[in-house]
């Protein structure tokens, strides 16, 4: 009678840890998918400026600013401000 409930706990508990690693795993996916999905997130754009000078639009990050506004580069803002 001991062997049976013996046989019987360690079943219990090998059916025990086998919940708990699935569940585990589990958690792991829905954490990498929810990474996933933050990583396909489209990247916010640059703002567009225009070239008080040519007219040229470019990204802000790239533009020379001067004083009446932005350019494209440090020629047209010396051409434009003096």
């Amino acid at each position: 009678m001991i062997k049976y409930l013996l046989v019987i706990a360690v079943v219990l508990v090998a059916y025990y840890i086998w919940r708990h690693n699935r569940r585990l795993e589990a958690q792991a996916e829905a954490a990498r998918e929810q990474a996933r999905r933050q990583a396909r997130r489209p990247a916010v754009p640059d703002a567009m400026v225009t070239c008080r000078h040519c007219g040229l639009h470019l990204p802000a990050a790239d533009a020379v600013q001067g004083t009446l506004g932005y350019y494209c580069g440090p020629e047209h803002r010396r051409l434009a401000e003096g």
